[in-house]
């Protein structure tokens, strides 16, 4: 262990020297800007320590506030609102991963750096604000005893929950607390034993037939083999009444925040594209999802820009990867998404758009994400350059916290779940 903490040393030392990352408003919007790719032995490596909030909370605009909403969580990822205004919070993390690489030890080594010690609840907690002023009254274990769970959708009495490796249905009545009856497996998901994109976020379509369900690569670039990735770096389709699924969209590498945009009722998600091939490769991506459409992941990226690291290539498959609606920079590991026609605590700016929770980068110099954008829409489509709503996650060279999943409220405020300050932040009008 020791040789390999000083090799982790002699990377970061090599890290700090390689590129930073160059100006990331140049890749935000449909048309990013894509350099020249630049491979390296181990990636431009940035990783912040945690740091407590302390009394401090995150920054808003002036029409805005924020508060906290829950504190001393258990690493809360995902977050669900119920009809009647419960406020479901998924506590959870990723199961140990088999090493393939040496690389793999000192990433892992230097990514743990910017974790907290708290260990992951695994369950779902509820919160219940009965007099709508952002402080919850009741607060209790709703589900236990899952397996790193994410995703979670409701359809008439039935509560799908998306562990990492199946979904499975609980029946639910308004108002309950906790469920304590088992439930029942829908579909297995692609799991372990390499489990290497882990999230499995979840939605159910606008007439509730259908469930979708994202599934990540099990890779970076398929060093683990294209064996491992069977079923994976897509969207499932999944029928609500018998557990057939199919692949509703391929060739992306790890989508989340699955919602359906309220105008058009077309599938969007945020997408985590590939690492290693230089600090501003590959933008990470908010796009449409087209049924049957095929987005490039592993052979290309943001259409038929082909990434030479894959072999044998697939050149029928790259010629009709489609290029995402929306870049958002590169490395900002967007996580939740929620559009805000439903936010109506939030002045009227905000209300015609999508929110997208950025986890934020660990492969680059300068760091990018930590933060909650805006991306305004018009008929149905992005229409301008995505805004700063919620910052100061980073302070300095340390991080307070960092935003993963987002839901509105039942009064219509945003809800960020921070997994690095174990708390969920509301967001609402002054």
């Amino acid at each position: 262990m020791r040789s390999v903490l000083l090799a982790a040393v002699g990377l970061l030392a090599l890290s700090a020297c390689a590129k930073q990352g160059g100006d990331t408003e140049k890749q935000i919007g449909a048309n990013p800007a894509l350099p020249d790719i630049s491979e390296y032995l181990i990636p431009p490596m940035h990783v912040v320590p945690p740091s407590p909030w302390n009394g401090k909370t995150p920054k808003v605009p002036g029409d805005l506030k924020v508060q906290a909403l829950a504190t001393g969580l258990a690493h809360p990822r995902s977050l669900y609102t119920l009809p009647n205004g419960d406020v479901l919070v998924v506590e959870t993390d990723g199961q140990p991963e088999p090493v393939h690489r040496p690389k793999d030890i000192v990433m892992q080594l230097i990514q743990a750096h910017g974790h907290n010690d708290a260990k992951a609840g695994m369950d779902i907690v509820l919160l219940r604000d009965t007099n709508g002023d952002g402080i919850p009254e009741q607060r209790t274990k709703f589900l236990t005893g899952l397996k790193s769970p994410f995703g979670v959708a409701l359809v008439g009495n039935d509560l799908y929950v998306a562990n990492t490796d199946a979904i499975i249905r609980y029946a639910y009545q308004p108002g309950q607390t906790s469920i304590n009856t088992l439930g029942t497996k829908l579909v297995d998901l692609p799991g372990g034993p390499i489990d290497h994109h882990w999230t499995k976020s979840l939605v159910a379509s606008p007439d509730g037939s259908k469930l979708y369900v994202g599934v990540g690569s099990n890779s970076n670039i398929t060093e683990n083999g294209m064996s491992a990735e069977r079923g994976r770096a897509a969207i499932w389709e999944v029928d609500r009444a018998t557990g057939a699924y199919r692949l509703f969209g391929t060739g992306i590498r790890n989508p989340n925040g699955l919602q359906f945009e309220p105008q058009t009722k077309a599938l969007w998600a945020v997408v985590n594209e590939r690492d290693e091939l230089g600090p501003d490769l590959v933008p990470d991506y908010f796009t449409s999802v087209k049924d049957g459409g095929f987005y490039g992941w592993p052979y290309s990226y943001w259409g038929q820009h082909v990434d030479p690291r894959v072999k044998p290539q697939r050149p029928d498959l790259v010629a009709k990867a489609i290029v995402p609606d929306y870049g958002l920079s590169s490395h900002v590991a967007p996580l939740g998404m929620v559009f805000s026609a439903g936010a109506t605590a939030l002045p009227p700016r905000w209300r015609s758009g999508a929110f997208i929770g950025e986890h934020g980068s660990w492969d680059r110099g300068h760091l990018n994400g930590y933060k909650v954008i805006y991306v305004p829409f018009a008929n149905g489509r992005p229409a301008g350059k995505a805004i700063d709503v919620v910052t100061g996650f980073v302070e300095g060279d340390a991080a307070h916290g960092r935003p993963v999943g987002l839901t509105l409220d039942k009064t219509g405020a945003l809800l960020i779940a921070d997994d690095l300050g174990n708390t969920v932040w509301r967001v609402s009008g002054r």
